[in-house]
């Protein structure tokens, strides 16, 4: 118990905050998970099409806020899920001691979530689409912490 799994893209108002709430309901009560930015639009909430891609599904993101990634926040991880793989090195470049924590959500497929900001609805469904099969591939692994 008390793991803490943050879940991290560029402006935290669309990929990262729907991959904070795909795991938060995956996961229950054995982990955190919470969702910052790289570049995050601090203060801002999350993109109204993130919103509209995950009430579809049944996803509840309430009272979400942007905010920057930093030490102190790091320093609680267990797990830092990234959307793409110059993410992972920024990070690990800005914080070496984290290296062996931080990995691609798409680290088992192999695959990158691509940015939907500024782009049509669409493709704010299919990155949610491609979070939930990163969770799906996740969360066995979690559990068995």
């Amino acid at each position: 118990m008390g793991h803490k799994l943050l879940v991290v893209c560029v402006g935290n108002i669309c990929r990262s905050p729907m991959g904070e709430a795909v795991f938060a309901r995956a996961l229950g009560e054995a982990w955190t998970v919470e969702s910052a930015g790289l570049g995050a639009l601090v203060g801002h909430g999350a993109a109204p099409e993130a919103l509209v891609s995950l009430a579809a599904r049944g996803y509840v993101l309430e009272g979400h806020v942007a905010r920057q990634i930093d030490e102190p926040l790091l320093r609680g991880c267990d797990l830092v899920l990234v959307m793409e793989t110059r993410h992972k090195e920024s990070l690990e470049a800005r914080y070496p001691w984290m290296c062996g924590r931080i990995f691609r959500l798409g680290h088992w497929e192999k695959f990158d979530i691509e940015d939907p900001y500024r782009r049509p609805q669409e493709m704010f469904d299919r990155s949610l689409s491609l979070i939930e099969a990163a969770c799906a591939s996740w969360v066995p692994r979690l559990q068995a912490m």
